[in-house]
């Protein structure tokens, strides 16, 4: 029998009749059927191809881009089985008036099924003014609830058992104040602080960025909120101690690209001052939690949340060579864009967080708040807010996307997006 001479099958050589297929696609039908004159990308300016295929996102690229859920690099989600094991937690933003006012509301939302709660504060808390300080005059209760003292956080979650509910609380200047008011407050009810689950916002560096509601300059800001890392590395261990925030800026202008930029690199800016403190990245780093916003452009909102997670792991890895590998993960809660709504005909609004909803949970989000469909014009009444609610519901157990891990994962248009972010 003669030497065997033929040789090893290339990517290149697979690739080559589907390339020539393509080129006399094109010219013999493309080209000739009627095509709008315009440049096609998405909303951070990616230039999108008419018509994606393995040219644009070779298959060798599987393991290393792709992967499997629950695994390096993380592309296709933080947990092996995603919501087949365990869906995204409801969350609806809510705060308004007093306390007590907000407090019935949280009982309507948890009423209705809501699984976490989401408190916004007014800005007189947010800036660490008490209600009837001057300085609050016309603020009181108007964009978040008022809450001045341990008094009002009680009756914010009288009645509301804290080791049953996930409370995220959307505060950052005096986050510190705020969580130490809500432990307390637990203690009070007989909740040990190893038993609270929850978030406080804590991101100072995206107030300087994009909301400005900042108090004391950056360095001493930044040891606040690496002080308060540390805590609750030790004492609460199922919370979150800092939600690092690209929603806000999102809204304040950003594409997806800065919006992925920024927030991680402020992710990464609180990893190395907690490194330098003396922290080991492993006590530490699985509890970090992020905060993305969903704008309407579908699929570049799904490839956001994907590249994200890819990104978040390889530098993670890279730099601390972390032991534990949830370290590596980053988890999220997402919120339908508010500046996308508009006060004229409010009720496109649902559709508009309907759809970016669903890029969301396609995306792979732990944790998600749908905006009402009146936002736009005041704080949403119980009606627009139970609507905001159902929305997550009827994604969650009546569309069936919850019931395959990552569908889009391998598409070869969503893939060349992802790498492209």
């Amino acid at each position: 029998m003669g030497k065997d001479t033929m040789q090893p099958t290339t990517l290149s050589d697979t690739l080559e009749p589907l390339r020539t297929a393509q080129r006399q696609w094109s010219e013999e039908s493309l080209q000739r059927a009627p095509q709008k004159a315009v440049q096609y990308i998405t909303a951070s300016d990616i230039p999108l191809v008419a018509l994606a295929t393995p040219l644009d996102w070779p298959e060798d690229l599987y393991l290393s881009h792709l992967g499997f859920p629950g695994a390096m690099p993380y592309t296709r989600g933080v947990q092996p089985t995603m919501y087949r094991g365990r869906l995204w937690t409801t969350r609806i933003f809510s705060g308004f008036g007093t306390a007590q006012e907000t407090n019935q509301r949280y009982k309507y939302l948890l009423a209705q099924g809501n699984e976490g709660l989401s408190v916004a504060f007014d800005l007189p808390a947010l800036y660490g003014y008490d209600a009837d300080h001057p300085m609050a005059a016309g603020e009181v209760g108007k964009c978040g609830v008022a809450v001045s003292s341990l008094a009002d956080m009680e009756m914010l979650f009288d009645g509301i058992p804290l080791e049953q509910v996930s409370t995220s609380m959307t505060i950052t200047s005096t986050a510190a104040i705020a969580l130490a008011m809500y432990v307390v407050v637990a203690e009070k009810q007989g909740v040990a602080p190893a038993q609270l689950r929850g978030t406080v916002q804590n991101d100072i560096l995206k107030e300087y960025i994009a909301q400005k509601e900042w108090i004391f300059p950056p360095r001493p800001s930044l040891r606040l909120v690496r002080d308060s890392i540390a805590y609750c590395a030790e004492h609460l261990p199922q919370w979150n101690a800092i939600s690092i925030s690209g929603y806000h800026i999102r809204e304040a202008g950003a594409t997806a690209v800065q919006e992925l930029a920024f927030t991680l690199y402020d992710g990464l800016t609180y990893v190395e001052e907690s490194v330098a403190a003396g922290l080991a990245i492993d006590a530490f780093a699985p509890r970090l939690s992020f905060f993305f916003d969903v704008h309407s452009d579908f699929f570049e909102e799904i490839a956001k949340f994907r590249a994200a997670r890819r990104i978040w792991a390889r530098e993670i890895e890279r730099r601390y060579h972390p032991r534990d590998p949830r370290s590596l993960l980053l988890r999220t809660h997402a919120q339908t864009a508010g500046v996308s709504l508009t006060a004229q005909q409010p009720y496109n609004n649902i559709v508009r967080v309907a759809l970016q909803a669903l890029a969301a949970v396609l995306g792979g989000t732990q944790s998600l708040h749908t905006n009402a469909l009146d936002e736009a014009l005041a704080l949403p009444t119980e009606e627009a807010a139970r609507i905001a609610l159902r929305t997550q519901q009827i994604i969650a157990h009546e569309s069936g996307v919850a019931e395959t891990i990552d569908p889009f994962g391998g598409a070869y248009y969503l893939e060349k997006i992802t790498d492209e972010l």
